[in-house]
Order: structure tokens, then C-alpha cells, then sequence
């Protein structure tokens, strides 16, 4: 295993892995990250599959979030895949979206912070997003995130997968037990249903930010599994 792909979710962007990132590179793995445009599955599944075609060697997809969904999809039209590790991430099938998977419980706390624009892109409500994405971050960080938010467009939530990764390569999966954004029981039952190798963590939606060294620590023992 030689690159890790970390791929982004709904509101963030490549930025959201600035504490993993420098971990990765220090045991030894090229590592690029993402900026995905959130205006479609497809569009942001070509993305990927655009940054991974300029590396040469295994490598490793990680999604966060929406970024779930994209690896999913992404990953059969990525050259030299070797495994996927979703980040309190959703994971569909092909008759799935994620508003259908987000109608599997509650809404989570989360969605009442959600707004649209006159585009048919959703925000969360800056004032709210400490509290609903990265509540055990410092609210500076936080702050940050809210001011550099990407909005993401309402047909993410509607696409589905043409094509399941995670059918076809082994598959990691770390639980958020305190997400607001997705909810933890969702994500057992993504991890269970692929039968994912399951880290469990105490923390909000915004994992590898507040748990840096355990997502990255996670990171590392899939690759080097596949190595």
C-alpha cells in the first residue's frame, strides 16, 4: 500500500483532514486529499477518480461523511484500489440514497441546522455548527469549518450508486457514537452490513478532527493489512 486517498464529505472540504494528513505522511504514505465540487454523486465520483488516476501504486480510499458515498461509487473507475475506510460515512447500496438511509431513524439533531439557498444548495446555519458538526472540537475550530463551509447541493442527497465498492474490496469502518449528522445507529448498520473491521469512538460527525491520532492510527493498520 503506497497512497491514501482522503476524500471530503457534505460542508467540508480537503482541509478537514489537516491533522491526519501530516500523520499519514510521517509513517510513510503519499497522501492527497480531495476538494470535491458537491454538486452531484457522479460529479464528485469523477473527482476522485481524476486524483487517483495521477498516483501509481496501491491506494487506499477513506470518505467521510457524503465522502462515503462518493468512494462507493468511486471506487471501481479508480485504478490500483485496494480497500475502502469510511469515516463516520454513509455507504449505500444501489437502490439507495442518502436521503432514504437518513429515514431510518429520527432525523438527527443535526438537520434542524440545514437550510437551502435559492440554488438547491444546503448550508448549516454557521451560528449552529459547532453544536451540530464538531461539538467536541474548540469552537475556534469550529468557527473555522462554519466560515469555510462548501454548501452542498440537494441532489447528493437524492443519487444513488451505480457501482458498490464496497461489495468488491475490504472495507474499515469507524462509528461516531456521538454524531449529529448521521446517526450512530445508521452507521452500525452500515458497518455491520458490509461487515467492516469497526472502530468505535466517542465523538461527534467531525471525527478526524477532534480524534486525529486514532483515525490516522485507523488508516494506517488498513493499509498496512493490505500491504
Amino acid at each position: 500500500m503506497k497512497n491514501i486517498v482522503l476524500v471530503h464529505g457534505a460542508w467540508g472540504d480537503g482541509s478537514h483532514w489537516r491533522k491526519v494528513i501530516p500523520l499519514l505522511a510521517k509513517a510513510g504514505y503519499n497522501v492527497v486529499a480531495t476538494q470535491n465540487p458537491l454538486t452531484s454523486l457522479a460529479d464528485d465520483a469523477e473527482t476522485v477518480k481524476r486524483l487517483a488516476e495521477t498516483l501509481e501504486g496501491k491506494t487506499l480510499l477513506v470518505g467521510h461523511s457524503y465522502g462515503g458515498a462518493i468512494i462507493t461509487e468511486a471506487a471501481a473507475n479508480c485504478p490500483n484500489v485496494a480497500g475502502l475506510v469510511y469515516i463516520a460515512a454513509f455507504a449505500p447500496d444501489t437502490t439507495e440514497n442518502l436521503g432514504m438511509l437518513l429515514e431510518r431513524t429520527a432525523p438527527p439533531a443535526g438537520a434542524a441546522s440545514l437550510y437551502p439557498d435559492k440554488y438547491g444548495f444546503l448550508w448549516i446555519k454557521r451560528d449552529k455548527f459547532h453544536e451540530s458538526f464538531s461539538q467536541d472540537c474548540e469552537e475556534q475550530e469550529s468557527f473555522v469549518m462554519a466560515a469555510a463551509q462548501k454548501p452542498t447541493s440537494g441532489k447528493c442527497f437524492g443519487d444513488m450508486p451505480t457501482s458498490v465498492g464496497w461489495k468488491k474490496f475490504p472495507v474499515w469502518y469507524q462509528v461516531s457514537e456521538n454524531d449529529r449528522m448521521i446517526p450512530p445507529e445508521t452507521q452500525h448498520f452500515f458497518a455491520e452490513r458490509m461487515k467492516a473491521k469497526t472502530l468505535s469512538l466517542k465523538s461527534s460527525h467531525a471525527s478526524m478532527a477532534s480524534h486525529p491520532i486514532q483515525i490516522a492510527d485507523f488508516i494506517i493498520s488498513a493499509a498496512e493489512e493490505l500491504k
